[in-house]
């Protein structure tokens, strides 16, 4: 059986970090050749169906999708990412994020950076025991393991049915 991830937020290249035998990516430019779909994932859906994928990454990207959106009424474009992710996951699916973590300066330095990603973004609001983002419209619940990489931090979700 063969296994698929997609890249969030890819360019022209998908990451395959868990050395997947399909690799997908979504940016905001297209690249058939590379199996890279456009999408505009602050206000779009992920162009995939339900339970397609064992992975999802994302380096360097879920900072540049803000929190809220006013286009034409207010949305939570973070939160609905994350239920994006979970949807196109498999059961027991992981998706991978390594992205620059408050308070180093690298969160702060691009003016493209509009969300900042703690210690306990994940495993306070995504996980499977605190889940404080279900009072946002968050549907699903992840295992989180993470660790600090420098400026960044990488973060594994482990995709759960609680």
């Amino acid at each position: 059986m063969s296994t698929k991830t997609l890249d969030l937020g890819c360019g022209t290249k998908p990451r395959n970090p868990f050395n997947a035998d399909e690799v997908y990516g979504i940016d905001v430019r297209e690249d058939l050749d590379n199996r890279v779909k456009q999408a505009d994932l602050a206000i779009e859906p992920i162009p995939f169906p339900d339970d397609f994928f064992e992975y999802v990454s994302a380096y360097d990207f879920i900072e540049h999708i803000p929190r809220i959106v006013y286009a034409p009424h207010r949305r939570n474009a973070f939160i609905e990412l994350m239920n994006e992710i979970y949807r196109v996951l498999k059961p027991n699916g992981i998706f991978l994020s390594s992205t620059p973590c408050y308070p180093h300066p690298s969160a702060f330095v691009d003016p493209t950076h509009v969300n900042f990603i703690t210690e306990g973004t994940f495993p306070l609001y995504f996980d499977n025991v605190n889940c404080w983002a279900r009072s946002y419209g968050f549907n699903g619940a992840f295992r989180v393991k993470q660790m600090k990489n420098g400026s960044h931090l990488v973060a594994q979700l482990f995709k759960t049915n609680e």
